[in-house]
């Protein structure tokens, strides 16, 4: 159950927590060693221990053990822990590289590996023995909690949240599925399992042969009757938010009343936002606002690609998180009433976070119908009644917007890897994808260009491979309908190239925006995109907020600034696939053109850490992987030298 509940319930928020006890120093000899020792347990000796472990603390044996062990070892934490000498060999190791953040590492890196993998079949392994025995949902959240305070490697109040917040959903996918372990992980995390074949999770949805049809994508890029659009992503608005609280509170998040004491004045959370675990504040949110109508007052469209609620997953209510989707939106209508915005869904709007049954589960388990209303109230003040079907039904929608132009919404969360409803039946769910292929048919007929906008981009890990793979293909077949995408999701500056098959040629580029939460490391930032008026992006700015300089004058208006110009940095005759990828090619072999990225990247913050050649290797891979746990393919091209 420790596995269970440390993996399975809370896989985002443990491991951010666990991000903190570590830094990259820590991945050495010893570390490799113990993640050889995890790859090679056997995953059923470690349930045992979890059940023996479990033994202990009813019984009080546990709580008598207070002597810690004086010979402190950095590589094996969990001996200096009072009950350490009942856990077993295989949940010591377990939790050894637990509190080391191996796991965190690959998770906050998007690099999955064979050890996040042996994490989820260990976890799944252990709900399943709940399962054989026909135990009560009752009876796992008791054992949920008392591991909660026998294991310490989160605080007991965010571990306790997560167990009543996930064990419910969860133990009833479990339950229902038929699964294995090593599928359930292998559909997942997909690479980091090695891909399993799996019959069950592939499918394809019907996509017609190629036509002939017209492409006069150069003669349309005409800077006459251009469109400005303002891009914002990943707000993570903290209402709780509280100037000189702690900052470094070893929680997922920090700066609020309840984090606990500051301990030292550089602890004390910033006026307008921290670079550590925390969220925004109204006031850096309604400053942006201002400055965006005040110095962009031409505006013609706002793309808004969701992740609105803070990050305290443990301590969510559904009330609370419609509260601030109403909020927010109600935020744009005061700040910008006459310019029409078209949302897409996060994946930390529901509770829990990443929970979004598709349709196919019967209402009587589980349904959107809580969150896809308020949206349709929310959302259609800007895109009018005719739309909320599409909305209540799977949070779609499509949406002529312009002469010549149709923004197409899509629902991201139907391919989240954590969406544990999708093990029950990942069948393109709420025919999402089906009705993407219809709308993009009836463009290609009309002779319009679409944007697509959403929240997770297709080709990144948390995006399931079958559906990443099918959107691609969708995408390759209308390449000429679809003018541009637009994510967010990672909170870094970055983009993905589509290529078409089999000559592997740019087809399409997907552009993800970094957020507007500073959380973390980060600059709040948002973007504008100059368009043609059929849709092809002519160029892109990025403006961010230095958090320090702000910070540092709480009492004055935070000034914002142009970090840069895509054309103009990267010195790009167009926006073109083709244009990206010659950027790609230069990321490859030109140092200083990849520190100028990576400074983007961050949205030019200070607290940047260091580049060595295979996180350069990882950010260019990602560019070029718009399919997602597919690298070995994606990424054979790619070569980036140790010194370059």
């Amino acid at each position: 159950m420790c596995i269970a509940i440390l993996w399975i319930l809370c896989p985002c928020t443990l491991l951010a927590v666990l991000s903190g006890l570590v830094s990259t120093a820590y991945i050495t000899q010893q570390q490799e060693d113990l993640e050889r020792k995890v790859n090679n347990l056997d995953l059923n000796e470690v349930v045992i221990d979890v059940q023996n472990y479990l033994k202990h603390l009813k019984n009080g044996s546990i709580s008598d053990d207070r002597n810690f062990n004086s010979d402190f070892q950095l590589f094996d934490p969990s001996t200096n822990m009072p009950g350490h000498r009942y856990m077993g060999t295989g949940l010591s190791t377990m939790v050894d590289l637990l509190q080391l953040g191996k796991v965190a590492y690959e998770f906050e890196n998007s690099v999955f590996g064979a050890t996040s993998c042996t994490f989820c079949k260990a976890a799944f392994m252990f709900l399943k023995f709940y399962m054989d025995r026909d135990m009560e949902l009752v009876e796992v959240v008791s054992d949920g909690k008392m591991l909660c305070k026998g294991i310490m490697v989160v605080s007991l109040r965010v571990c306790i949240g997560l167990v009543h917040m996930f064990s419910k959903e969860v133990m009833m996918v479990v339950k229902r599925s038929s699964h294995t372990p090593e599928q359930m992980c292998g559909f997942m995390f997909g690479e980091a399992c090695e891909n399993p074949h799996n019959p069950d999770h592939e499918w394809t949805p019907l996509v017609p042969p190629t036509g002939s049809h017209p492409s006069n994508r150069s003669a349309r890029s005409s800077e006459r009757g251009s469109i400005s659009i303002l891009h914002l992503s990943d707000t993570h608005w903290d209402p709780l938010y509280r100037v000189g609280s702690n900052a470094e509170c070893g929680e997922p998040l920090c700066c609020r009343e309840d984090s606990g004491e500051v301990k030292s004045k550089m602890d004390r959370a910033g006026y307008w936002g921290d670079f550590r675990k925390c969220d925004t504040p109204l006031r850096t949110i309604e400053a942006m606002y201002r400055h965006i109508a005040a110095t962009h007052p031409t505006l013609d469209m706002i793309y808004w690609t969701g992740d609105l609620p803070a990050h305290d997953i443990w301590n969510q209510t559904k009330e609370g998180n419609k509260e601030v989707v109403r909020a927010t939106a109600q935020q744009l209508r005061k700040f910008f009433p006459e310019v029409p915005v078209y949302p897409a869904l996060g994946n930390h709007e529901s509770v829990p976070v990443d929970s979004f049954p598709p349709p196919s589960v019967s209402a009587e388990v589980a349904s959107m119908s809580w969150l896809y209303s308020t949206l349709a109230e929310e959302w259609g003040h800007w895109l009018g009644e005719a739309h909320s079907w599409s909305v209540t039904h799977g949070a779609y929608y499509s949406l002529n917007v312009a002469p010549g132009l149709r923004v197409i919404s899509l629902n991201m969360n139907y391919c989240m890897n954590k969406n544990f409803w999708l093990l029950l039946n990942s069948t393109d769910p709420a025919d999402e994808l089906q009705w993407l292929v219809y709308e993009l048919q009836l463009s290609e007929f009309k002779g319009e260009k679409v944007h697509i906008l959403g929240h997770i981009p297709p080709g990144h890990v948390d995006c399931v491979k079958v559906w990443s793979s099918n959107f691609h293909r969708i995408i390759n077949r209308y390449s000429s309908t679809v003018s541009a995408q637009f994510y967010g999701h990672t909170h870094t500056d970055e983009f993905q190239l589509f290529y078409s098959e089999p000559h592997h040629i740019p087809s399409n580029v997907a552009y993800i925006a970094p957020s507007v939460t500073p959380y973390y490391g980060l600059n709040p930032s948002f973007r504008l995109y100059t368009v043609s008026a059929m849709g092809e992006l002519l160029d892109h700015h990025t403006w961010i907020m230095d958090l320090e300089q702000a910070n540092n004058n709480p009492f004055l208006e935070p000034e914002w600034h142009l970090l840069y110009s895509a054309k103009a940095s990267y010195q790009m005759s167009s926006l073109s696939p083709l244009s990206w990828q010659k950027v790609v090619d230069r990321l490859q072999t030109d140092r200083e053109v990849f520190d100028m990225f990576y400074k983007h990247y961050y949205s030019g913050s200070k607290t940047r850490p260091p580049c060595d050649p295979v996180c350069r290797y990882r950010l260019v891979c990602n560019l070029v992987s718009a399919r997602s746990h597919s690298v070995k393919e994606t990424c054979k091209g790619v070569s980036v030298g140790g010194t370059m």
